[in-house]
Formats: structure tokens, C-alpha cells, sequence
């Protein structure tokens, strides 16, 4: 119903505009001169974890990840805030504490914001970044024969489903809160090195849904490699228990009929590739030449990176799963 309404929105046109709303990319992105663009995102969510202060760092480092995932660096945050008067301010003060924390660690600076009060407590940034013109990455540049790698594990939302039951092992739990946290700066540094071709940065489609996204953008088709999708810890086990979210269901709903997928893969896999993740990975088209070396590279930064299929000229479906 939402896409629909802001498909009736008249089209957007500017010389300068490099990046706007026709391909679904994470940010826009406006040419200031030949040597310089803005990337500019919004994003901001409901708490994912009781902790404020954590909640504040993982809300932030999901907002940056637009900026990373077009080839850009953030420099400038503005806080959005939704707050209810019935909670103590000091929690507040501990989701920017942790937000600013985060931007800061980014390399970049809060600079203000707004607040406006709400029944249900909501966090996020508006963030703008700087790239050079031609070092723009969108997810319409796949090209058949990149080889498509992943930079985080899987299983954000089945693991945050699970926790909110209490169903979910302290070191489980830890190890999903560490996914969020982490920045894609270093994933990014390493991309911007080698002959990347396409990106885009996983949350709340989840992968298939974002993926399918980079297929539509670049008119190809995608092989992806299943048993290659790597997992945060426990998710299997929990995704097994039935702690899927509902968002995992509408994101398969969405994508009916335009992903072959075999009967070999069971239940649990396909609700992990259809999870909404928070904060998620980068995923990458790359050309074959450049993939391993990056990927060496991304494991030697302690990033949990893997190659997880390719791209193939546009055929039946838009993406297969292997």
C-alpha cells in the first residue's frame, strides 16, 4: 500500500541530483561541483535492545551505514528523536549519549536535531555525507560475472524477536548486539580500494529483499549461494523455535514469485534470508578479479565477509538460490 502511494509522487529531475529515488538506493545524492557530492539519508527505529545507551550506539550505526553503502564518509548527524513524557529523561540522555558515541567514532559530528514527544520512543539520524562524483556507488551497477560478497552474518531479527521472550542466551544476544554496533567504515575502506561495481547495506528487507532490489536496479539476475550465507550464532536454532518476526513473512510475500527457491532449502533457511536485519552488512557486486583479494582483506579487518554468489545476465527469476 506504501509503495503505491509514493509511486503517485511526480518524479524528481535535476542535473546535479546523481542518485534519487528511481532506483531505491539507500541516499540521495546531489553533485555540489566535479569534485564533490552530498549523500544525504534518514533513518530511525524503535528500540531494539532494553539498554538506551546500546539502543542509541545501534540506531546511530544504522543510520551511517547508508552513507558507507554509497562510497561516501559521514560528517554531519542531526539527532531525530520520538519520546514519551511518561519515561524519565534520563533514559533520553542515554540514547544520545550512545549516538553520539557512535557518530563520533565515525569520524563525524552531531550537530543538533529534533525532538518530538510520542507514545513510543523512536531513534535515529539524519546524516549527510561526502563522496566524490565519480566514486558514487548505487545498486544498479551489477554486471554478470561480478562475484557478490556479504559482510555480516544473518539473523538480527530472529535474535531480537527471541530476547524480547527471553528465549535467547545471554551470549547469543551479545553477539547479535556486537553485529549491530559494528560500523561498516572498515568493510567500506576496503571496497573503495577495488573494482566494486554495485552496493547496498542490509536491514530492514532483508538480504533477499535488498538483493532483489540491486537485481531490479541493475536489470540483471542473481545466484545465490545459501550454504555460503554466514550467521550470527544460535539463529538456526531460534528461526527452528519459530521466532520469526512478522516482517520476515511480509518481506516473503513481497518478492512471491520472483525467487527460485528449491525444496532442498528448509523452512529455517528461507525465513533467515527473508529476517529484517538492523544495522546489517554491506552487500557488494564485484568484479571476479578484485573479490578475493578484497575479501582477504575484510577477514584480515576481523570482518565476518563472505562470497555468496554471482551475477548473471537477467533471466527468468530474479534471483536463484543454490
Amino acid at each position: 500500500m506504501l509503495s503505491q502511494v509514493l509511486r503517485q509522487l511526480p518524479p524528481v529531475t535535476d542535473p546535479n541530483l546523481i542518485v534519487g529515488t528511481s532506483t531505491s538506493d539507500d541516499a540521495a545524492v546531489y553533485r555540489l561541483n566535479n569534485d564533490l557530492a552530498m549523500i544525504q539519508t534518514v533513518d530511525f527505529f524503535t528500540p531494539v535492545v532494553d539498554d538506551p545507551y546500546l539502543f542509541g550506539q545501534i540506531a546511530a550505526a544504522n543510520s551511517l551505514s547508508d552513507v558507507y553503502a554509497m562510497g561516501g564518509k559521514p560528517v554531519l548527524a542531526l539527532n531525530i528523536v520520538c519520546f514519551p513524557n511518561c519515561l524519565p529523561p534520563e533514559l533520553l540522555g542515554e540514547i544520545l549519549r550512545g549516538g553520539a558515541q557512535k557518530v563520533a567514532e565515525a569520524g563525524a559530528i552531531i550537530a543538533g536535531g529534533h525532538t518530538v514527544q510520542d507514545d513510543v520512543p523512536k531513534y535515529g539520524l539524519a546524516v549527510t555525507g561526502l563522496v566524490h562524483p565519480q566514486k558514487v556507488l548505487t545498486n544498479a551497477g551489477a554486471s554478470p560475472g561480478d562475484l557478490l560478497i556479504l559482510t555480516k552474518p544473518l539473523g538480527t531479527g530472529i535474535i531480537n524477536t527471541a530476547a524480547k521472550g527471553d528465549l535467547a542466551s545471554e551470549a547469543t544476544i551479545r553477539a547479535a548486539v556486537d553485529n549491530m554496533l559494528e560500523l561498516n567504515q572498515k568493510a567500506a575502506g576496503v571496497i573503495a580500494r577495488h573494482n566494486v561495481k554495485s552496493c547496498t547495506d542490509i536491514t530492514g528487507f532483508g538480504f533477499l529483499g535488498h538483493a532483489a532490489e540491486m537485481a531490479r536496479a541493475s536489470n540483471v539476475s542473481l545466484e545465490i549461494w545459501a550454504d555460503q550465507i554466514p550467521l550470527l550464532p544460535g539463529a538456526k536454532e531460534l528461526a527452528a523455535m519459530g521466532m520469526i518476526p512478522a516482517g520476515a513473512y511480509a518481506n516473503r510475500d513481497f518478492l512471491s514469485g520472483e525467487i527460485n527457491i528449491p525444496s532442498r532449502l528448509g523452512p529455517v533457511t528461507i525465513a533467515i534470508l527473508f529476517d529484517p536485519q538492523t544495522s546489517g552488512g554491506l552487500f557488494i557486486s564485484i568484479t571476479a578479479t578484485s573479490a578475493r583479494q578484497a575479501l582477504e582483506e575484510m577477514q584480515r579487518e576481523g570482518i565476518r565477509a563472505e562470497i555468496v554468489g554471482q551475477v548473471t545476465k537477467k533471466g527468468t527469476d530474479l534471483i536463484k538460490l543454490l
